[in-house]
């Protein structure tokens, strides 16, 4: 081998290293701990000390939709997508940042995905109107442009977090005038919806009763209420059983789940494995005299745990206890 045959090894044997060093920055192992105590999931990329909220993962196990939100003035679905075991960083969803998007869920055949959008019917790139629920599809492996559902299901009043069973069923919170914000089911028969009609006293309440995660197999529905006589904090966590048609009165899923404050957005695995939730508990303790330095206080005000929305994973065995 010669001086410039050498050379020329080199040159690509340190392409290929930089090229294997970028692709592997730009993947990592996402866990998903199975404990009975709720974790962070994906602590420092999924959950960033932002405020993360809506998980949805595909009944394939493979795609990963997230919420981003600031406030009023910033809301984004993040995408992360599973290959060669490595799950890609997140990314704005090539269908989101324009307008306020959140709360993506996946129906269980993991064909269509829903979320709630402000944007406007005609794409202007500009106004917004009020938020509606809207989905797009996926045909040959890519997702196509977002579809508003319809006046069947939108009014001219917000409709937020869609949930969907195997046989079309569709459940989602709608503001009720003055029992505020409910739950409400739409039906699907022959193709079409029927009008939504608010679910009764075992679920909906005279304060506010949102977020709703439903089975595919409609057994349970997980909610989140505000202002009930037993909440813990800021908004628990809720779950009602499904017997013989009806809706048993739902339970609130105590300090195992719930927190002193807000915790929402439920979400079950299609593989029934884990179950997610959105909880705004900050896990910050400082000592009085014991912090020195500065530093280290901002890392953990902008840390994960710091009272911004956290997405959290727990193994879904722990539903077992309300499901027997």
């Amino acid at each position: 081998m010669n001086c410039q045959q050498l050379k020329c090894m080199k040159l690509i044997l340190w392409f290929s290293i930089l090229f294997a060093s970028n692709t592997y920055a730009q993947n990592f192992n996402l866990q998903f701990p199975s404990g009975s105590i709720p974790a962070i999931f994906g602590a420092g990329v999924i959950s960033d000390g932002l405020s993360n909220r809506d998980m949805a993962i595909s009944p394939s196990n493979d795609e990963l939709f997230y919420t981003l939100q600031y406030g009023a003035q910033f809301n984004a679905i993040l995408y992360c997508k599973k290959e060669n075991n490595f799950w890609s960083k997140p990314v704005i969803a090539g269908f989101s940042g324009k307008y306020g998007d959140l709360e993506p869920a996946f129906s269980p055949d993991g064909k269509r995905l829903y979320f709630t959008s402000n944007r406007p019917l005609t794409d202007t790139g500009k106004e917004t109107k009020d938020f509606d629920i809207w989905y797009i599809d996926k045909t040959a492996n890519k997702w196509g442009a977002p579809v508003n559902m319809g006046p069947v299901i939108n009014t001219a009043k917000d409709e937020f977090y869609a949930s969907v069973t195997k046989n079309g069923n569709l459940y989602f919170t709608r503001d009720n005038d003055s029992s505020k914000d409910d739950i409400f089911v739409a039906t699907f028969n022959n193709g079409t919806y029927a009008p939504p009609a608010a679910l009764g006293e075992e679920i909906n309440s005279k304060g506010y009763d949102f977020n709703s995660f439903t089975d595919p197999d409609e057994k349970y529905l997980i909610f989140s209420s505000y202002k009930r006589k037993d909440d813990l904090g800021g908004g628990d966590l809720y779950i009602s059983i499904r017997k013989n048609g009806q809706w048993a009165p739902a339970k609130n899923m105590g300090s195992k789940i719930n927190s002193v404050s807000l915790d929402y957005s439920p979400f079950v695995s299609f593989d029934k494995k884990y179950f997610f939730f959105s909880s705004k508990r900050s896990l910050l303790q400082f000592t009085p005299g014991k912090v020195s330095k500065l530093e280290d206080v901002q890392k953990a005000l902008a840390g994960i745990g710091n009272g911004n929305e956290d997405i959290y994973i727990v193994s879904a065995g722990i539903l077992n206890q309300f499901l027997q």
